[in-house]
C-alpha cells in the first residue's frame, strides 16, 4: 500500500488510526537505540621530515658543486687547477650562505685590534690565552671577528620519503 492509500485509511478508519497512534506512542516511550559510534578516520601518515643539514648540503651542491669538490681527491691537480676550481665554488657557496643565513661579523673591528669583552658568558666570544684571570669581562687582541646568522631561511623540503637523504640525484643522460 502506498503512502497516499495509508493516509486515506487512517482518515476513514478509526481502528487503523488507533493502531497508528499506539505504534507512535510506543516508539516514543521505548528506549532509543544508541547512536552508532562515529568511525574514526584512518590516520594520515606524517609527511617525511628532512634534516635541514641535508637541505643545506643539497643547496651547496646545486649552486656550487661543493660536495663534488670535497669528495674529489685533489692531490693529482696543480695549485693553479685547484685555484681555478675554487673560485667558482667560492662564488656559489657565498651565494647560498648569503641567501639562507646572511652572516654578519660579531665584532666590527679589524683583526689584531684590542677588544673589550664585557660579558664573557654570552657565547659571542671564545677566550684564548691567559683565560684564568677572566671573570665577567676581559680585554684582548681580536684574532677573528666571528660570525652570526642574521636570518635562517632554509627552504622547506617537500619530497618523498625515498629521497630524504638525497643530496643531489644521479644524473643520467638518455640517448
Amino acid at each position: 500500500m502506498g503512502r497516499l492509500g495509508l493516509a486515506f485509511k487512517i482518515l476513514f478508519s478509526g481502528a487503523t488510526a488507533q493502531k497508528v497512534l499506539e505504534s507512535l506512542s510506543e516508539s516514543e516511550t521505548s528506549p532509543k537505540l544508541p547512536a552508532p559510534e562515529p568511525v574514526a578516520p584512518k590516520p594520515v601518515p606524517p609527511k617525511p621530515v628532512r634534516s635541514d643539514a641535508i637541505t643545506l648540503l643539497s643547496a651547496l651542491q646545486r649552486d656550487a658543486r661543493f660536495v663534488d669538490f670535497i669528495q674529489e681527491p685533489i692531490d693529482a691537480y696543480t695549485d693553479a687547477q685547484v685555484g681555478a676550481a675554487v673560485r667558482e665554488i667560492h662564488r656559489g657557496c657565498h651565494g647560498v650562505l648569503s641567501r639562507m643565513f646572511a652572516p654578519t661579523p660579531i665584532v666590527n673591528q679589524e683583526e689584531g685590534s684590542v677588544v673589550q669583552v664585557d660579558d664573557v658568558a654570552s657565547g659571542k666570544f671564545r677566550l684564548t690565552g691567559n683565560v684564568a684571570q677572566s671573570s665577567g669581562s676581559a680585554s684582548g687582541q681580536l684574532e677573528h671577528h666571528g660570525w652570526m646568522a642574521s636570518k635562517c631561511e632554509v627552504p622547506k623540503w617537500s619530497g618523498s620519503s625515498d629521497a630524504l637523504n638525497i643530496i643531489t640525484p644521479a644524473e643520467v643522460q638518455v640517448s
